[in-house]
């Protein structure tokens, strides 16, 4: 497949949208047709990876950061055949542990309560940082989440905590596949990649020292020069 017939889906994070993905839209846009999934108004994962494949063209590239990966690793169950390139970056196959399920209804409530801003500003954007704070990241992580709203949150929030485990979904997977991450991410770590590695042997891996959760933004250019390796553009 020429770079001609290749396009690119962008599945973003737990409250975040197309900004979490603006240094890639620019950069992959200049060679490819680039598009950012909306996770606004689905409260499953399943719901997720039918409204991407519901949007996509019949063949696609598909990258997701995070939630985006929890949702593109679906996608791939769903349809693997849709499935040109594959890029995993900062996420979990797993399932929700039961310690973080019970952390969500809690959660939740804050979000409705009208602590948005104060649970982001304290027990979210804090976790995004890797060895350094990085003030574009604090800045646009709280922008999209203030926008998104606690609706957004808690659907958001009830989707990760019922997802399915994507252990054999990934041992399945053969296509090229690109597996990214920062070595501080302090929300999806290094073992969780390490293991995704192991799933998928043909994989490459990428590991950004110093990078946190949100690498997209941290680190834009290795994360670019990833993708365009990955894509071969």
């Amino acid at each position: 497949m020429g770079s001609r017939d290749l396009s690119l889906v962008l599945l973003p994070g737990m409250m975040c949208d197309a900004r979490l993905f603006a240094p890639q839209v620019e950069e992959i846009g200049a060679y490819i047709p680039v598009s950012v999934a909306d996770f606004t108004t689905q409260s499953t994962i399943a719901n997720m990876a039918k409204s991407v494949l519901d949007n996509a063209p019949e063949t696609f590239a598909l990258a997701g950061l995070s939630m985006g990966g929890i949702v593109a690793m679906e996608v791939l169950r769903q349809a693997p055949e849709r499935i040109t390139h594959l890029a995993l970056l900062d996420t979990n196959p797993l399932a929700e542990t039961d310690k973080v399920k019970a952390g969500r209804a809690p959660q939740i409530a804050r979000a409705k309560g009208r602590e948005l801003a104060a649970m982001m500003a304290d027990t979210f954007i804090p976790r995004y940082h890797g060895a350094e704070e990085c003030h574009l990241v604090s800045s646009v992580a709280m922008d999209m989440a203030l926008d998104l709203g606690p609706l957004v949150f808690a659907q958001q929030s009830v989707a990760l905590r019922d997802r399915p485990d994507q252990t054999e979904t990934l041992k399945a997977h053969k296509p090229r596949t690109l597996i990214l991450y920062g070595s501080e991410d302090k929300l999806c770590p290094p073992s969780r990649h390490e293991f995704m590695a192991d799933l998928m042997p043909h994989a490459t891996v990428v590991r950004i020292d110093g990078a946190g959760h949100i690498p997209t933004l941290e680190t834009p250019e290795v994360v670019n020069a990833a993708l365009r390796n990955w894509l071969e553009i």
